[in-house]
């Protein structure tokens, strides 16, 4: 399997609050589904929770410790190495778009990380982005966008 990552941080990382996204930016949520469409998708049970409805043309993996049931379409896992065996072989590319803690899980697993790196901070942010070493990866500006007075890049870091 080739595992990416997908996410938007502001200056200090930050990723979200009040399970919602920070920054609501028009570009950005476009970016999202264009690089996640026809693959699959790895969430924790609130970033699903999060979500309006099942994402359109994407295959949704939800890792979860609770016994919470999931529509039909929804493949659950309840342990992270479970899902590391089930995919192993797999020539799937799977992306992980959150949140914090389920970021933090699969960080040192990701061939590529798209960011977007956006100009700004929420003090209030109450879910970070985990930190990582940018030595291991090449990074490269995809494009710069400005939306009502605010910049943010879309970068790509890939491991070396």
């Amino acid at each position: 399997m080739k595992l990416k990552m997908i996410a938007a941080v502001g200056k200090n990382n930050e990723l979200g609050k009040n399970n919602d996204l920070i920054w609501h930016l028009k570009e950005d949520l476009k970016f999202f589904r264009d690089i996640t469409i026809n693959h699959s998708v790895v969430m924790g049970e609130n970033t699903f929770l999060s979500l309006p409805k099942l994402l359109p043309n994407r295959k949704h993996i939800v890792l979860s410790k609770s016994d919470k049931t999931f529509p039909n379409e929804v493949v659950v896992f309840h342990d992270f190495n479970d899902f590391l065996n089930a995919y192993r072989n797999s020539d799937e590319e799977i992306f992980v778009i959150g949140g914090g803690m389920i970021y933090q899980l699969f960080i040192d697993y990701v061939d590529e990380i798209y960011l977007t790196e956006i100009d700004d901070e929420d003090k209030d942010a109450t879910v970070y982005f985990p930190k990582f070493n940018k030595e291991l990866f090449t990074k490269d500006l995809l494009c710069s966008h400005e939306d009502n007075g605010l910049n943010y890049n879309h970068v790509l870091y890939r491991r070396k």
